[in-house]
């Protein structure tokens, strides 16, 4: 049997605690409350940045709310570009959990394979995945209707482009964030954009928004921007454009229309050319906006201005006879020739039947630095001020270092290069008066201000001769039009292959004609590019010449303007070949 103890009794408990130690013990016990309570206050009053930093990277979330995007219409008021709701289905791939049903249906919704959607799944990132952006708002629905967990979607918008490929070099493209990539899209991408507004708010981890926080801040929708095209008459110019190509099977072609009194861009095509909404795998030739960007020595369609010039300075008369036998002439040991001999020309004839040794006798009348002046007056060598990107300036050596045989050649064409629209404008100058007048792809309701270059007297002279060359006896009757005086020249220019324009098995050639309606008061200019014709035919007038007179008659009749010479059946004769 153990023995008892007494605890009670115990030398230590009979003993007596000092007071110090309890009050001690408190005021430790009270110290370490305090420090709690103030480390506590300077972390949730004093320096609470870095928590509540820690807090809102955690759990807030500034969402954007998209600006819708301005629409692009056409000086009509229809439309060319405009944005549509289009939601885009993500994911949080750590919450998905899907049967093999469900999978199945998504990706077919999607418009994907059932492999390529259970990788994008099992992707690295397990809190966020684009399933697939801006699907149809139908689509969305569905989706949404299925109410899969981790399956989410956002509201975007997505651009549509009513007149397809016909106007898509004009227009051009946005990329998938709503940016301007092309065109119009591209140059007026400030304006079109607006400015995004955006909204706080606090997430739970399932990405759930539980809370808004501070001030919400409204979208500023983009501006609406109204071109100067005629959506009916640039898909008439395309169409004609393209069957002209085809026909001719060319390599590419191009159609330039401009009002030729307010100087606004009413057509504008390239062909080959590409749907904007079907963007995969597109070759620069598609891509590229041929009528801006390229550029080629014009050929016989600078004459008028050499001839201009010559008659600006008192040099010749309409009426002055040229001399062109035997059909050749050589400059310091190159020799020019002309598709036959003509013997003595008037100078209206060397226009109508495109002389080349005509235009080199007229231009070695004058000095280098005359015809440079006139030349660069015209818009070439400059880049043409207008709302698109990559518009070129084309090449204009300066006079000092012309050669008598550049000279020569510069005369009729050679030796200096333009694109198809730095040739459209610069006819302004022979149908308003002598000015030049700036180009633009925006609506105006107002007639240019233009820079003068010839007299109004030498414009009207020029416009007689290019009537003249459109009409029976010229290098292209072909582009003659049913109700309609025209007036314009055609050229035929060699490509260069290699270092020079090759042999007669392997000469490539480009075809233009750039011309006027209705002659005598002019309201339209039309330019025509074919590249590379190899049909069988290559002069311009036979190529190019019927895409401008059926492009012509349409414009017009589409602006109103009425007929001013006698409709009656036509018989185009032969086209007087062209010298090249």
């Amino acid at each position: 049997m153990s023995r008892s103890i007494q605890y009670t009794s115990s030398p230590l408990l009979a003993s007596r605690t000092p007071v110090w130690r309890s009050k001690l013990l408190v005021g430790a016990l009270a110290l370490a409350f305090f420090g709690l309570a103030a480390r506590a206050a300077y972390i949730q009053v004093i320096a609470n940045d870095f928590f509540l930093h820690q807090g809102e990277a955690r759990f807030a979330r500034t969402l954007e709310l998209p600006a819708n995007r301005g629409r692009i219409l056409d000086r009509n008021g229809l439309i060319l570009a405009s944005s549509v709701p289009a939601p885009s289905i993500w994911a949080i791939p750590e919450d998905v959990n899907l049967d093999k049903a469900e999978l199945a249906k998504l990706a077919k919704l999607l418009e994907m394979s059932v492999q390529d959607l259970s990788k994008k799944l099992e992707d690295e990132d397990k809190s966020f995945v684009w399933l697939k952006r801006q699907v149809s708002e139908a689509t969305g629905k569905e989706i949404a209707a299925m109410a899969l967990k981790g399956v989410y979607q956002r509201k975007e918008y997505k651009r549509e482009y009513p007149e397809g490929e016909s106007a898509v070099h004009v227009v051009g493209f946005t990329n998938i964030e709503d940016k301007g990539q092309e065109g119009v899209e591209l140059s007026f991408n400030k304006e079109l954009s607006g400015r995004s507004g955006s909204r706080r708010v606090i997430k739970d981890r399932l990405g759930r928004v539980v809370e808004d926080v501070g001030e919400q801040i409204p979208p500023m929708e983009g501006k609406d921007l109204q071109l100067s095209i005629d959506s009916k008459m640039q898909f008439f110019a395309y169409q004609k454009l393209r069957d002209a190509v085809l026909l001719n099977k060319a390599k590419a072609g191009s159609v330039v229309v401009l009002d030729a009194v307010t100087g606004e861009v009413l057509a504008l095509a390239n062909y080959p050319s590409y749907a904007p909404d079907k963007r995969q795998n597109l070759t620069g030739g598609q891509l590229r906006n041929r009528a801006l960007t390229d550029t080629f020595e014009p050929g016989s369609v600078m004459k008028p201005f050499t001839v201009g010039l010559a008659l600006e300075t008192g040099r010749v008369k309409p009426s002055t006879i040229i001399d062109t036998a035997p059909g050749t002439i050589t400059i310091t040991g190159a020799t020019i020739r002309d598709a036959h001999p003509h013997g003595a020309l008037t100078v209206d004839q060397v226009i109508q039947v495109s002389s080349n040794v005509g235009t080199t006798k007229i231009a070695m009348q004058m000095q280098p630095s005359e015809m440079w002046q006139a030349f660069s007056s015209a818009g070439f060598g400059q880049k043409p001020q207008i709302e698109f990107p990559g518009a070129v300036s084309g090449k204009l050596r300066p006079a000092k270092t012309w050669r008598p045989i550049e000279q020569a050649t510069m005369s009729y064409g050679y030796g200096l290069s333009a694109s198809l629209f730095q040739m459209a404008r610069s006819y302004t100058v022979f149908s308003h008066d002598g000015e030049l007048i700036p180009a633009t792809l925006l609506k105006s309701n107002q007639a240019a201000v233009g820079v003068p270059v010839f007299s109004a007297d030498t414009a009207v002279k020029v416009r007689n001769m290019l009537k003249m060359a459109a009409g029976p006896g010229g290098t292209a009757p072909q582009a003659q039009t049913i109700g309609y005086s025209v007036g314009g020249k055609s050229g035929t220019a060699y490509k260069q292959v290699g270092k020079g324009y090759g042999s007669d098995g392997n000469r490539k050639y480009r075809s233009w004609f750039v011309g006027m309606a209705p002659i005598e008061q002019p309201r339209v200019i039309v330019a025509v590019m074919i590249d590379e014709p190899t049909a069988g035919k290559y002069y311009g007038g036979a190529v190019a010449g019927p895409v401008f007179s059926e492009t012509v008659q349409q414009t017009l009749r589409l602006m109103g303007v009425q007929p001013d010479i006698a409709v009656r059946p036509m018989v185009v004769t032969q086209a007087e070949e062209e010298s090249f």
